[in-house]
């Protein structure tokens, strides 16, 4: 079968009508062929032109694809035939109405009514506020007992419900419920004004904030034809670098006071603030916020900065080598770590697995190798897979990240950064274009995805956060296993509520 998907590069704006339009069928069985011979999804969304509701599919192989085609009111589930369409499915349903018939687990994703005001597509009553309204999966049993935890929790986190089924103490099924929080922050995209659009989307997961702001001005820059210069590449570079490193850094932390090993506890949680402070001397805030913005970076990277920064490497980095040796070399780690919340490669594929939780399973994916941005092209980022898919291989990837995040940023402080600063502009868009960007954030692929009407408005903003692939993966991690080794797996994921909630 001739592929008729077409190519198309990281952050290419192209006219929507140089997109393959395709009958449903072929689109549909298109799809299904790139996926099952290894291709996975980036984007799978719907979108309203005119009276029509059509899908758009972005899938990646070597290359990223792209085609489109109008979707009837039902249709033959896609997930039937190919694992990693399913969560796409169910938003698809949920914001649209539109019902895949067969689809395994058909259930709300964010109990957000949907925007076309049809009849619910799920076949039973909701209430937008309450996400918990539906029949819970269940286990049948004698011995059989179930564990509700959240959605409010002992801790500062976000909301989200965690149902155990349990045989004894061993969980025969997680099911995870989320869409507590109705923050539309979607349509705010759409509405809001232009100005403020970098400012939501920075916000959209706060530990993620380079990672978001990047993917947005990405996609911005694109619609409007600017490019951005060489200096601000390096300082964005830097700028999502860091983010990566202090929340290795804090969740390597977390697993070691998970299993009661409190020295690289301590080490971490103050080694994850001074590179949290590298980012407030690189733009005044910890979190990166306001650093990046299309066009380039808000902040000049001077050469007192640079030294410092660059002195504050070369400290920290033995440092973090000492904390990391200490916790992989200690024994009581390893008998905790290993072996716990396992994921197979076959069931990583299915579930589309990213980033760190994808490497520890042997996928070695990685956006800034495969579709690189700013100056990652000329970057050496190792493969940096695992094999054994456990607590132990999610954090060997984040460990190994770390220093190889290090020694990044140790490259791109080398050489001056210099740049021209922007603040916030209206931007001219593109009319009846589209873009997709991708960026490789802490957690794994990130992606946004805009569709600009003939006026060359924003006619719809899609976001997915890596963890919209990846909170199934702890459901798996935690079938066989014993109900008090939820906390560590659930540290060894770290997975965003909020990016999720959209």
């Amino acid at each position: 079968m001739t592929i008729k998907f077409k190519t198309i590069s990281n952050g290419e704006a192209i006219p929507i009508e140089s997109i393959p339009h395709l009958p449903f069928d072929e689109f549909s069985t298109q799809a299904v062929e790139i996926i099952t011979g290894g291709g996975k999804v980036v984007q799978f969304f719907a979108f309203q032109t005119d009276n029509t509701i059509r899908l758009i599919g972005v899938l990646r192989t070597d290359a990223l694809l792209v085609a489109t085609c109008d979707v009837p009111e039902r249709y033959p589930a896609l997930t039937t035939q190919c694992e990693p369409f399913h969560m796409f499915e169910r938003e698809i349903a949920e914001q649209y109405g539109i019902i895949p018939e067969g689809h395994p687990w058909l259930k709300m994703v964010r109990y957000h009514p949907n925007c076309r005001g049809v009849d619910d597509a799920f076949g039973n009553d909701y209430n937008e506020d309450i996400p918990g309204n539906y029949d819970y999966y269940s286990v049948a049993g004698d011995e059989i007992h179930e564990v509700a935890v959240g959605p409010v929790h002992a801790g500062v986190i976000e909301p989200g419900h965690f149902r155990f089924n349990c045989i004894g103490e061993r969980v025969l099924n997680l099911e995870i419920q989320l869409g507590y929080q109705h923050r539309g922050a979607e349509d705010l995209l759409l509405k809001a004004d232009p100005k403020r659009l970098a400012f939501i989307a920075e916000n959209i997961a706060g530990d993620t904030s380079v990672g978001h702001s990047l993917c947005h001005s990405q996609a911005m820059e694109a619609l409007a034809g600017i490019q951005t210069d060489d200096g601000a590449k390096i300082i964005r570079t830097i700028g999502l670098e860091l983010e990566r490193i202090a929340n290795h850094v804090g969740d390597l932390g977390a697993l070691s006071g998970d299993v009661a090993f409190l020295p690289p506890a301590n080490y971490c949680g103050r080694m994850r603030g001074d590179f949290l402070n590298m980012s407030l001397l690189l733009c005044g805030n910890r979190f990166g916020k306001g650093l990046v913005r299309p066009g380039g970076v808000r902040f000049p990277m001077n050469d007192d900065n640079r030294r410092d920064l660059t002195a504050r490497v070369s400290e920290l980095k033995p440092q973090v080598q000492h904390t990391i040796d200490l916790l992989f070399s200690t024994s009581s780690v390893h008998s905790r770590f290993e072996g716990c919340g396992t994921v197979s490669r076959s069931d990583a594929e299915k579930m589309g697995l990213v980033g760190p939780a994808g490497r520890a399973c042997g996928l070695v994916y990685d956006v800034r190798r495969c579709f690189s941005t700013e100056r990652y092209e000329y970057l050496h980022i190792p493969e940096n897979a695992e094999s054994t898919g456990d607590v132990y291989a999610r954090a060997k990837v984040r460990a190994d990240e770390v220093m190889q995040s290090i020694g990044i940023i140790e490259i791109l402080l080398s050489r001056p950064a210099e740049t021209e600063i922007i603040d916030v502009a209206e931007m001219v868009l593109a009319p009846n274009s589209f873009v997709v960007t991708l960026n490789e954030a802490w957690r794994g692929e990130l992606s946004h995805c805009i569709i600009t009407d003939a006026e060359g408005g924003i006619l719809r903003y899609k976001v997915k956060d890596p963890s919209f692939h990846n909170w199934n993966g702890l459901s798996m991690s935690l079938r066989n296993t014993g109900i008090s080794d939820f906390p560590l797996n659930n540290k060894s994921y770290n997975l965003s509520y909020c990016g999720f909630d959209l």
